[in-house]
């Protein structure tokens, strides 16, 4: 435009110049020549009018010039006002553009910060404009791939639909929608939302955009779902334990009823031999049976408590699956069953380290319920070597005839209390917790158990653990068995027995009479340290734990303070691995937990005086 006016304006000048001295030179010229004839005079004017001519043109155009470069000025003031307000009005504009970019910075750092799923979607095709990084996350895809595309895009047709269907609902809608679970199937899983979708509207009213916030509540939902699965194991736990307390009371019951009623029917004086010897069988098999019971307990008490310990030593696993069968062959074929042992293993590889108590409590527990449940057919058991991952690991199993176990009770039976809640099992005697010991001892001993089972069919009851062969085991098991034999029968021996239970205190000096050359008794801590002391040739102290004045832990100790030999076997009611360790740890030679056996006693005794 500058560019234009300048040469408008030089034309203009331009033309003037010419018209003017076109009109001077043309009509001052005629009228000289027609007033003046001399030349010389002629001559003077046409200088003079010369001088004329160029000093008016340059006052003229000097005026015309001082116009236009007044109007230049004036314009370039006007431009620069102009360019002024332009500058200020594009600094307003670029502090406005970095205000918007940092309110835009501020609210997507906010919105990348906020767990929940946040996305905006155009109300027109439903396409997505703003999506936070925790949808990115969401969806397992970035930002760039989500703008832009719709639901279409990323879910099967069904799902689209249906989120399609929601969105059309609330932009239709001046209410915003909640979902309360709405199931996505992402590239990371399934997951779980609960959303509100919102219709966003201008000025006018005319809804623009969907803005959508999710939560994902899988977790929570999951959460959920364990603690109605926790409540309902915890109600399940307390009706076994209901059933078992009331399950327990009638096998507790049963055999006090065959102790307490035999033994009154022994008092009896016209009773035959033969009648006698038949209650006291009685008498004995309810004492075993009740004893059973009080160890199931005791043993599901320390599995719970974490109490219960390894004792890791060589055992040749041929050996033990011959006693058992030896054991159990008897009552098996009273009941018209077949016993089969299989034995798959040379007598090398049968020699492992183990801890051959629960191995033996697994394989007879196993065995008592193939017994128990099996009323005509075979019952077979036995072992062999197999490959776990690489590693050697012994198979074992116990296979039964019998009634069999439902599909969907496979798994519960080894949950304590289990068999007092299944209907089909009432009938039968035991305490429900016999298969949840089993499975304790299995997995102690780091192997698992599990069954296969059909109803009517059978049952074959499979457990695994660590071989952990030893080549030398033999000959230390030999060896040890051995030096048993081998001693000569000692003297009679000197016995102190430390008990404050009459009836208890009764029961030892009947048993160890046979040994003894003398007995003396003492019924407090107290008095087992006196006794000790003035009696220095004692040769064995039969110590119960919990004595009055002052307990056994205590008498042992300071009895060790001034007799190192004497051989103390504590014998306690307690029944926990830790009280054994207890009584060694204070000076015990040995240990023996209440209920025992004669010939438990006796084997104890001799092993270690050699009697």
């Amino acid at each position: 435009m500058q560019v234009a006016s300048k040469f408008k304006f030089e034309y203009r000048i331009a033309i003037i110049y010419f018209i003017i001295g076109f009109l001077w030179i043309y009509f001052s010229d005629t009228f000289f020549d027609t007033l003046i004839k001399d030349k010389e005079t002629l001559a003077k004017l046409n200088i003079l009018k010369g001088f004329f001519y160029v000093v008016v043109t340059s006052i003229l155009l000097y005026y015309l010039v001082k116009t236009h470069m007044a109007k230049l000025h004036t314009s370039e003031l006007l431009l620069k006002q102009r360019s002024d307000e332009i500058e200020a009005q594009n600094e307003e504009l670029q502090l406005a553009k970095t205000k918007v970019e940092e309110n835009e910075l501020f609210l997507n750092t906010i919105f990348d910060h906020i767990p929940n799923l946040i996305f905006v979607k155009n109300a027109e095709d439903l396409r997505f404009v703003i999506f936070n990084k925790a949808g990115e996350q969401f969806m397992g895809t970035t930002r760039s791939e989500l703008i832009g595309k719709n639901d279409y895009d990323f879910f099967p047709k069904e799902e689209a639909d249906f989120f399609t269907m929601k969105d059309r609902e609330v932009l239709n809608s001046d209410n915003p929608l909640m979902i309360v679970e709405e199931v996505l199937n992402t590239e990371t899983g399934i997951k779980i939302l609960y959303t509100k979708k919102i219709a966003i509207r201008d000025k006018k009213g005319n809804v623009k955009y969907l803005l959508g916030i999710s939560e994902d509540i899988t977790a929570k939902k999951e959460i959920e779902k364990q603690l109605i699965a926790a409540k309902e194991r915890a109600e399940q736990s307390d009706r076994l334990k209901s059933a078992f307390l009331a399950n327990m009371s009638h096998e507790i019951r049963t055999p006090m009823n065959g102790i307490l009623g035999f033994a009154d029917l022994l008092k009896a004086t016209d009773l035959s031999g033969e009648k006698q010897q038949k209650y006291i069988d009685i008498i004995q098999k309810s004492g075993v049976r009740m004893l059973n019971i009080i160890n199931d307990i005791v043993d599901i008490s320390k599995i719970e408590a974490g109490l219960m310990q390894v004792d890791i030593k060589n055992s040749n696993i041929n050996e033990q699956i011959e006693f058992i069968y030896t054991f159990f062959k008897p009552e098996v074929e009273a009941k018209g069953l077949q016993f089969i042992i299989g034995n798959t293993l040379p007598e090398i590889e049968a020699n492992i380290k183990t801890d051959r108590e629960k191995l033996f409590a697994i394989l007879t527990n196993l065995i008592k319920n193939a017994i128990k449940f099996t009323n005509k057919g075979t019952i077979e058991f036995g072992y062999h070597l197999i490959k776990d991952n690489g590693t050697d690991k012994l198979k074992f199993y116990v296979k039964d005839t019998g009634i069999g176990i439902l599909k969907d009770k496979q798994e519960a039976i080894f949950e304590r209390f289990i068999q007092a809640d299944i209907s089909n099992l009432m009938v039968l005697q035991g305490t429900g917790l016999g298969l949840a010991i089993t499975k304790a001892y299995v997995e102690i001993l780091g192997g698992k158990i599990w069954v296969e089972s059909e109803e009517g069919i059978g049952s074959t009851f499979y457990f695994t653990i660590p071989s952990n062969i030893e080549m030398e085991a033999a000959f230390e098991i030999k060896k040890d068995k051995g030096s048993l034999d081998k001693g000569n029968p000692a003297e009679k021996l000197k016995i102190l027995i430390a008990e404050d239970d009459e009836p208890s205190a009764m029961l030892i000096s009947m048993t160890v009479e046979g040994l003894s050359s003398e007995i003396i008794k003492a019924e407090n801590g107290s008095e087992a340290v006196n006794i000790c002391r003035n009696n220095p040739d004692l040769d064995l102290i039969l110590m119960d734990i919990q004595l009055p004045e002052m307990n056994g832990y205590e008498a042992t100790i300071q009895i060790r303070q001034f007799n190192k030999d004497v051989v103390i076997i504590a014998q306690s009611a307690y029944a926990l691995s830790h009280d054994r360790q207890k009584a060694i740890d204070a000076g015990c030679n040995d240990y023996i937990a209440k209920p025992f056996l004669k010939d438990d006693l006796l084997a104890l005794i001799q092993k270690h005086l050699n009697f």
